[in-house]
């Protein structure tokens, strides 16, 4: 899709985006990465900041480094150069917190039809999905409803549905909906995520264990409250390590355990790479996971690596 050029956009915009950007950068030096999380989530919430990067054409050039593009015939070029290259691909629709069940159900809507796609053009893709944008935060049953379409559209495919983890409050309720898809539905091509800031995270994973499930691992995005998520990054840092060596124990394993690192971060990475190599893991039953656009680099390098 063409993108207007700078001139077709008012004053106000380019005012807006640059005071954006110019807070965006004065947060993350005064306040580092909690503040910075916290005003990346409300830019990606907020319609007024998604319409200036969609019509600026400046912004839309810093974006589409991050973001495959604003409909699924780029989404599908990008994931075919990104196979060709060694690397598997998640895509993700984006949007989260519905306000009406239309919406939710446009959302399914366009997984569904991404589904198709991939399975059209023999990609080496999946689909990750937030239940607030298929409708949790209107009705759970909603939400489940709309999932439950999805993965089962997808085992019709032979595809796989990860079910992303958002803010605390959440956590049981999409838990829940994993729990039921996989056991009361029987569909088990789906995964789910644990973040390492939250304190409960290592009972979930040893839930999880038992289960068997496909778990994703990440940091965590959200401003948690104290009361339940580390608040210092290093603490965040060493229960990540914590749950990562939980996820490759030979108890994970044995129940077809198979972890996703999503981590940026070089040290972590070399971290379970040397406890992957001392414990003779092999190197196809886990992955890293990264966003399209960053350290571009190193996702190839461990892609060599194999």
């Amino acid at each position: 899709m063409d993108k207007p050029t700078p001139q077709n956009v008012s004053r106000s915009s380019v005012i807006i985006s640059m005071l954006a950007i110019a807070t965006l950068a004065f947060l993350l030096f005064r306040n580092g990465e909690k503040w910075l999380r916290g005003v990346l989530i409300y830019l990606s919430q907020a319609g007024w900041a998604r319409a200036t990067v969609s019509n600026w054409g400046v912004a839309w050039r810093v974006a589409s480094r991050f973001v495959s593009g604003t409909d699924r015939e780029a989404a599908i070029a990008t994931t075919r150069g990104l196979n060709d290259k060694g690397l598997l691909v998640t895509l993700d629709y984006l949007g989260e917190s519905c306000t009406t069940p239309e919406e939710a159900l446009q959302a399914r809507a366009e997984i569904v039809a991404l589904l198709d796609d991939i399975e059209k053009h023999k990609l080496q893709a999946n689909v990750s999905l937030k239940p607030t944008q298929l409708g949790l935060k209107l009705d759970p049953q909603l939400a489940y409803e709309n999932i439950r379409v999805v993965v089962q559209r997808a085992k019709s495919v032979g595809n796989f549905i990860r079910i992303d983890m958002e803010d605390h409050p959440t956590t049981d309720a999409t838990l829940n909906i994993f729990r039921q898809l996989r056991y009361t539905d029987g569909l088990d091509n789906i995964g789910v995520v644990i973040q390492s800031y939250l304190y409960r995270s290592e009972d979930d994973i040893e839930q999880l264990i038992g289960d068997g499930a496909r778990v994703r691992l990440c940091k965590g995005a959200y401003a948690e409250p104290p009361e339940v998520a580390y608040p210092q990054k290093a603490d965040v840092d060493a229960n990540y390590l914590n749950l990562s060596r939980m996820l490759l124990s030979d108890k994970a394993h044995t129940n077809g355990v198979y972890p996703a690192f999503a981590t940026h971060d070089p040290a972590m990475i070399e971290d379970i790479k040397r406890y992957v190599g001392s414990n003779n893991i092999p190197l196809n039953s886990f992955e890293f996971q990264m966003l399209f656009g960053i350290r571009r680099d190193l996702q190839i390098a461990l892609a060599q690596e194999g």
